[in-house]
């Protein structure tokens, strides 16, 4: 159900997490970039420090990279885009145990990939807030290759702002999602889907699922 697009899609997006922290200050940096920056070196503490790293504390590790990760990224309202006009057809605790179930499998994916950083650099391009939404423009510099544009998409909550989506090369994360979503829904029910979301977290050892 995840296609190599997206793997490469959490690749990209860790990347730009990890080193939104590394890359200079300019006049591209703004209010939005200090509140990814503050959270992003906390991710980085957490990937440098040498007693973390051992294999024994992989799955410390990888719950303080996810405790991070859930103050950067709005998991209710992307699991609710994903979901697109399906998410009005399901009752409170069926939105709940799919806002679990897509969660984890969006953490476990970010964590995985934040952990393959190899050197890459960033330039940001600057930030622009409309309302209570905004967007962060970015362009990670790959070792060979083009530069690849990638946008977080930012909206406001009380006073932090989360990120809902990611556009990477000019394809939306949540897009892509909703469009896989809704095939597997339209074909076999959403049931299947649980199923299949059920089936994805069941795959790895139950210290490295996220929890409620």
């Amino acid at each position: 159900m995840i296609s190599l697009f997206m793997s490469r899609v959490f690749l990209l997006i860790s990347l730009v997490a990890l080193l939104s922290s590394i890359a200079p200050r300019g006049a591209a940096a703004g209010a939005l970039t200090d509140q990814v920056r503050e959270s992003i070196d906390a991710v980085l503490k957490v990937v440098s420090d040498p007693e973390l790293k051992k294999e024994a504390r992989t799955a410390e590790r990888r719950r303080m990279i996810r405790q991070v990760a859930s103050g950067l990224f709005d998991f209710t309202e992307i699991s609710q885009r994903s979901l697109g006009p399906h998410w009005r057809a399901r009752t409170p605790a069926e939105r709940e145990e799919f806002i679990v179930l897509f969660g984890d499998l969006l953490e476990y994916s970010y964590v995985s990939k934040i952990e393959m950083y190899s050197g890459e650099t960033i330039r940001y391009l600057g930030e622009a807030v409309d309302g209570q939404q905004a967007v962060v423009k970015t362009r990670i510099v790959m070792k060979q290759g083009p530069e690849v544009p990638v946008d977080y998409r930012m909206m406001q909550n009380g006073s932090r702002w989360f990120v809902y989506d990611v556009n990477i090369e000019g394809v939306s994360l949540v897009s892509n999602y909703r469009s896989q979503f809704n095939t597997v829904i339209q074909r076999s029910g959403y049931r299947d889907l649980v199923a299949k979301l059920k089936a994805k977290q069941l795959e790895r050892p139950a210290s490295q699922r996220a929890t409620p």
